[in-house]
């Protein structure tokens, strides 16, 4: 069912300010289009994840309300149903006020409250008031920075850690498939000792792990929230038992873990948590953009590169050259990368915004962050699914370059010395030849001793390849 606002009619609404035109079919009243009038600027909204967490957190607080003997039973359930609505429908165009909007966010606090406060009335019959009944026991202060910690710590526990574990597990399959594959290893883009592929690959698979481990170390903070600190941390207006409840009541709604800080005051001037897991986003944007880069480096070609993997074939690489086949999602990936490094940035800026008892960049920090664990969370999916699981290897080409890899001489260092081991390598660069022939020729060492020696295979597990 839609709910769009498509009409051109308008009714009047008034506030504490006075009396506007709002559109007729709007769920949202005065305060919403006031808002809306003042920050024509990027035309992006709030996200979506973002509008359902503060139902959560409007279901949470009404319930919370109730438990304390503050709000009617009616009223709460009212509320409730309300909120379950938004959650679960399509009622997002209600919500359409700039990400830069004021720095609190009580513009889109106001906004959930007066469409939930219709949507009450259109599907209960019960009146509440935006201000006194679904904002009961809140400010916008401590509702919006608590909003932004559980709608992350819902991203992050249903989406992202889902989508690197996935990651992960693909390339775990794929280094177990190509464990037998030496390749030569590449240091400063240029040529050096041998790896497997699944050496490399492993690589990949640790840096995801990694990620995943600070992510759930992350999780300890984010899943913390500012509620009950009210308009400047104190707690002004509400129960001391609120904040704590609404915590509680949170974790049954979402099955995640939810406490209330030991500090409000910082909930409420600082981003230092969502600072964090920004930062943390920030490595696995590292991460990604490597295993992406690697993997063009290694498709490149397929005739002038390093052709040493062939990614799957997606699309038409251009519009002008026939036939040309592009690494499409490591390049898409990158682009991601790129992306989580720009919203870190201005997340920083954000994070260092709180002017004394408040911070004044929520909203653009909730939309950053939860930008950034979406691009992530879907580009984990598509790298593994579209590039990792189904690139076949050019197994010929790559014996062919480790064949002729000068590089192999560093193995004879303990036997022959640096200095001669230089000297066959430039000899071996200069003629084209493998470093086998040049090193028979240059030293009293007979074949099989250097075959030992010289064994890409042997040389990709360390230590001494004589011992």
């Amino acid at each position: 069912m839609s709910h769009q606002i498509s009409s051109t009619e308008t009714r009047i609404e008034k506030d504490s300010m006075g009396s506007l035109e709002v559109p007729s079919q709007a769920l949202y009243g005065a305060q919403t289009q006031r808002a809306i009038n003042n920050f024509p600027i990027s035309g992006i909204p709030m996200p979506k994840a973002f509008i359902q967490a503060l139902c959560y957190v409007k279901f949470a607080c009404s319930d919370s309300n109730k438990e304390l003997g503050l709000l009617s039973h009616e009223k709460a359930d009212a509320i409730q149903t309300a909120a379950k609505e938004v959650i679960q429908g399509d009622f997002y165009d209600h919500f359409p006020i700039d990400i830069f909007q004021t720095g609190s966010g009580t513009s889109t606090n106001m906004n959930a409250n007066e469409v939930l406060a219709t949507l009450t009335k259109q599907l209960t019959g019960v009146d509440v008031h935006p201000n006194d009944d679904l904002n009961m026991s809140q400010s916008s202060n401590d509702v919006i920075p608590t909003a932004i910690h559980v709608a992350a710590s819902i991203a992050v526990e249903e989406n992202l850690i889902p989508a690197l574990q996935h990651l992960a597990v693909v390339i775990s399959d794929r280094q177990q498939e190509l464990a037998d594959v030496v390749k030569t290893g590449r240091t400063h883009l240029m040529d050096a000792m041998p790896i497997k592929l699944s050496q490399e690959m492993g690589a990949w698979k640790a840096q995801i792990t990694d990620n995943i481990a600070r992510l759930k170390e992350t999780q300890k903070r984010i899943q913390k929230l500012p509620q009950g600190g009210t308009a400047v941390g104190t707690g002004i207006n509400a129960d001391p038992e609120f904040g704590r409840l609404v915590a509680a009541n949170l974790s049954t709604i979402t099955a995640i873990d939810f406490e209330q800080m030991d500090n409000l005051y910082i909930g409420l001037s600082s981003q230092d948590t969502a600072l964090e897991l920004s930062g943390q986003l920030n490595v696995i944007a590292a991460s990604l953009m490597k295993i992406a880069n690697d993997l063009r480096w290694m498709n490149s070609g397929p005739l002038a590169g390093l052709g040493e993997i062939q990614l799957p074939a997606l699309q038409p690489g251009s519009s002008i050259m026939p036939g040309k086949v592009n690494p499409v999602i490591p390049e898409a990936v990158a682009m991601v990368a790129a992306q989580i490094m720009g919203n870190h940035t201005a997340i920083t800026v954000g994070a260092q915004s709180g002017n004394f008892q408040l911070n004044v960049m929520f909203p653009m920090v909730a939309h950053n962050l939860l930008q950034s664990i979406e691009i992530a969370s879907n580009a984990s999916i598509q790298l593994a699914d579209l590039a990792i699981k189904g690139f076949t290897v050019n197994n010929e080409h790559i014996q062919k370059a480790l064949g002729v890899n000068p590089i192999l001489v560093t193995a004879l260092n303990t036997v022959v010395g640096y200095e001669k081991g230089a000297a066959i390598a430039k000899e071996a660069y200069a003629s084209g030849r493998p470093v086998l022939d040049v090193a028979l020729e240059m030293t009293e060492l007979d074949e099989a001793t250097l075959k030992q020696y010289l064994s890409p295979s042997l040389l990709t597990e360390g230590g001494n390849p004589s011992i």
